[in-house]
C-alpha cells in the first residue's frame, strides 16, 4: 500500500510562487511514476505534470509549461511541484498521483494511488 500527503498549499496573490510537496509511504515508491493533478470548482480533474521513476521523462500541461516544474527526491520519497507566475486560473485543490506510466497519467488513466489534495488560491 502506497499513501501520498501533500503539503505546501495557501493563498498567494498573481505571479507569487508556491512550492507543493508529496510525501510517499509506501514500498517501491522509486518504481512509481508520479503526477500532480488538480481539480478546481465545478470542473472535472485534469493532469498538471508528471515525473518518470527515474527523473527521465516529465510531461506538462499547456497551461503550465515554463511555469511550473515537477520534480523528485527517490532518497526522501518526496515529490515536489514548483509552481511560479500563478494566475487566478490555476486556483484548485492539487492532488499528488502515483502510477506506472506518466504517458497514461497524461491521458487521465493508470493512477493507482491518490493524495487526499492541497488547496492553492490565487488572488488577482
Amino acid at each position: 500500500q502506497v499513501q501520498l500527503v501533500e503539503s505546501g498549499g495557501g493563498l498567494v496573490q498573481a505571479g507569487e510562487s508556491l512550492r507543493l510537496s508529496c510525501a510517499v509511504s509506501g514500498r517501491a515508491f522509486s518504481t512509481y511514476a508520479m503526477g500532480w493533478f488538480r481539480q478546481a470548482p465545478g470542473k472535472e480533474r485534469q493532469f498538471v505534470a508528471g515525473i518518470s521513476w527515474n527523473r527521465v521523462s516529465t510531461a506538462y500541461t499547456d497551461s503550465v509549461k515554463g511555469r511550473f516544474t515537477v520534480s523528485r527526491d527517490n532518497a526522501k520519497n518526496a515529490v515536489y511541484l514548483q509552481m511560479n507566475g500563478l494566475r487566478p486560473e490555476d486556483t484548485a485543490v492539487y492532488y499528488c498521483a502515483a502510477g506506472n506510466r506518466i504517458q497514461d497519467m497524461s491521458r487521465g488513466y493508470g493512477v493507482d494511488y491518490w493524495g487526499q489534495g492541497t488547496l492553492v488560491t490565487v488572488s488577482s
